[in-house]
């Protein structure tokens, strides 16, 4: 699995995953627990994962979307 992007903003978390979900990229959120332990304070970003070979697909949807900004590079 591939890092497509790292964020502290939980509506950017939801619309991008809501992005991938109904383009059929599975997708999945790593460190929610992490962010949750360290009291919620935003310090602990939250990361998006798809597979390898999903990656280069998922980085072009985002950008047609109009948020390349969140692309990890």
């Amino acid at each position: 699995m591939k890092e497509l992007l790292r964020s502290n903003d939980l509506v950017e978390i939801s619309w991008v995953m809501a992005l991938l979900s109904d383009a059929d990229i599975p997708a999945r959120i790593l460190d929610s627990n992490a962010s949750v332990i360290e009291g919620s304070i935003g310090a602990i970003p939250r990361r998006i994962v798809v597979d390898d070979e999903n990656l280069d697909e998922a980085r072009r949807m985002l950008i047609e979307a109009g948020e390349a900004h969140v692309l990890k590079s």
